[in-house]
């Protein structure tokens, strides 16, 4: 029997032939092969099973635009909502979202609609672009650029689990122009090809962020547009923050420019039209604890007495989106 995700990558091979990635299925298949043999999460096949329970539904209507909405609740019963529910809360901690599912609020951690809000009228219209989403998540900014009329929309993450989540929206919205691929960017061959390409919330994620914004040119074609949203500092030219072992809680953070350094940075590595369109601190309202992740969010990182600062003393986190061209 054909594993769920042997189905998933192929439609993705499919959806690529005849275009400008096409050249990608020198590598990709082959990568995917390799991951479905050695790479899998212990949990990942029974997250498929659960997967695979979902009910089919017939959505009155499902929108993209605004929001990630599918159907209402009058579109199904009462037990298959119940059942739908209990089907999402397995794939729980939800981060990125919120999603609307027949009457079901996927009430996610992070309102990433407003930072779609946010970064949406700085960046060329992508009606019928090819784009990339670096970082992913579980898709949701995915399905706001496909409500832009992209034609192609391919997101890339390593955590399985956001793929699963992304997998169980799709259930509901069947649509080939949009895909996930669990990889990270330092195992895509430079594919030079893609209009837009998206890096939100990574950057300050990588040992090295100079090579991962290579790494995010190397996929523009000439002339395309790179969308970075990250952490930055206030300061000058010269002004980086490198946190010890954590900030705000979280272990794996390197890097925090100012957008002055990023705009240096970005300026080095080949990148022009360079402007820094939105910059703002993370508030309570837009990260914050919910039943749909059962853990300590943003106001748990941050110190009580001074939410100016994280808990370790760090400014609070302050993200900024830079748009920029490859020459």
């Amino acid at each position: 029997m054909t594993k769920p995700e042997s189905a998933w990558f192929n439609d993705c091979y499919k959806s690529i032939l005849d275009t400008p990635l096409a050249h990608w299925l020198q590598t990709l298949p082959a990568q995917m092969n390799e991951w479905q043999k050695s790479q899998k999460h212990g949990e990942f096949d029974k997250w498929c099973r659960l997967l695979a329970k979902i009910p089919t539904t017939t959505p009155s209507s499902t929108t993209l635009v605004d929001e990630v909405r599918i159907g209402s609740a009058d579109d199904i019963d009462q037990y298959t909502q119940k059942k739908i529910l209990g089907l999402l809360q397995q794939f729980m901690p939800w981060r990125k979202g919120p999603f609307h599912i027949h009457g079901i609020h996927v009430n996610t951690e992070w309102r990433s609609d407003w930072k779609w809000d946010r970064v949406a009228p700085h960046i060329s219209p992508l009606k019928d672009r090819t784009v990339l989403d670096v970082g992913c998540g579980s898709g949701y900014h995915m399905w706001r650029m496909l409500g832009c009329d992209a034609s192609r929309v391919v997101g890339i993450d390593p955590t399985q689990l956001f793929l699963i989540q992304f997998q169980a929206i799709k259930h509901f919205i069947a649509d080939n122009r949009i895909h996930f691929l669990p990889l990270g960017i330092e195992e895509m061959q430079p594919l030079n090809a893609f209009d837009t390409v998206f890096s939100m919330g990574v950057l300050y994620h990588r040992k090295d962020p100079i090579q991962f914004l290579t790494q995010l040119k190397h996929q523009l074609r000439k002339g395309g547009e790179l969308v970075l949203e990250t952490l930055v500092v206030d300061g000058d030219a010269q002004t980086v923050l490198m946190a010890g072992e954590r900030y705000a809680q979280m272990r794996n953070v390197w890097f925090l420019p100012s957008t002055d350094a990023l705009t240096v940075w970005l300026a080095r590595l080949g990148f022009e039209n360079i402007r820094v369109v939105d910059k703002n601190f993370t508030t309570l309202d837009e990260q914050r604890a919910t039943e749909w992740i059962e853990g300590q969010s943003l106001k748990d990182f941050l110190d009580p007495e001074d939410i100016t600062r994280t808990i370790e003393g760090y400014p609070a986190p302050q993200r900024a989106v830079i748009v920029a061209n490859r020459k």
